[in-house]
């Protein structure tokens, strides 16, 4: 079964969240704070979908820092945070921590829902992949994509990578030297039904290039087309 870890303080908003959420067909786990997400993953052993979690939860485990254990834990997983309007540089630090997406409050059922359906449907997909034959590598310059372990290498050496990012590199390798917009970009890895805004992308362009490129601050693989959007070069 769809599994969700919903962590948020706030109760009243908690069980709005968990109410949909079945509503929607999932399994719900719930947490009040990010100390009990983290007890939460490991009871189930690992064996969650999607957390969503409130980025201003007390203590010291707040959502940034149970995304960053989650993220460090597992690749895999789905992670969306749950922010407020003025939390602005949270959310770039969110996805700059492996997030895949956030949601700003006031948000409504059908808003959140479809943003949890869309990340589901990546781990989904990527869980179904992996189980299959998958031989195929991708070869650019130094750089080969294996589509069945879905992994990265620079020259020999792994580069490791969240699910977003991985998706991002296939896209790329599929479309050597090709200027893609930010919008095909988005629709290739979010989803045609996303809701979120473009600037998603450059955020998690900027953590490939931490983690491709010799010199981030001077790319050499990872290119701005300005006024477009990006292409890969090996």
């Amino acid at each position: 079964m769809k599994t969700i870890l919903v962590a948020e303080d706030e109760q009243a908003i908690r069980e709005f969240i968990v109410i949909n959420l079945k509503r929607a067909g999932y399994k719900t786990l719930e947490a009040s704070d990010g100390d009990e997400a983290l007890k939460i993953y490991d009871k189930e052993g690992g064996n969650i979908d999607v957390a969503v979690l409130d980025i201003m939860m007390p203590g010291q485990n707040d959502g940034l820092a149970v995304c960053k254990e989650l993220r460090h834990r597992s690749g895999s997983i789905g992670i969306i945070l749950l922010t407020a309007k003025t939390q602005e540089m949270d959310k770039v630090g969110g996805l700059m921590m492996g997030a895949d997406d956030y949601v700003t409050k006031p948000f409504s059922p059908s808003e959140l829902v479809a943003r949890i359906d869309a990340v589901y449907r990546r781990v989904a997909l990527e869980r179904e992949r992996s189980k299959k034959n998958f031989n195929e590598e991708l070869h650019s310059g130094s750089f080969v994509l294996n589509l069945r372990n879905r992994t990265l290498l620079k020259n020999g050496q792994p580069v490791e990578l969240t699910q977003v990012e991985f998706q991002i590199m296939e896209y790329f390798f599929s479309n050597p030297g090709t200027a893609m917009n930010r919008t095909d970009i988005l629709r290739h890895v979010w989803g045609d039904s996303y809701y979120g805004e473009e600037k998603i992308v450059d955020v998690n362009i900027r953590r490939l290039r931490m983690k491709v490129e010799d010199e981030p601050s001077n790319p050499k693989h990872i290119i701005t087309v300005w006024g477009l959007g990006y292409k890969w070069e090996a």
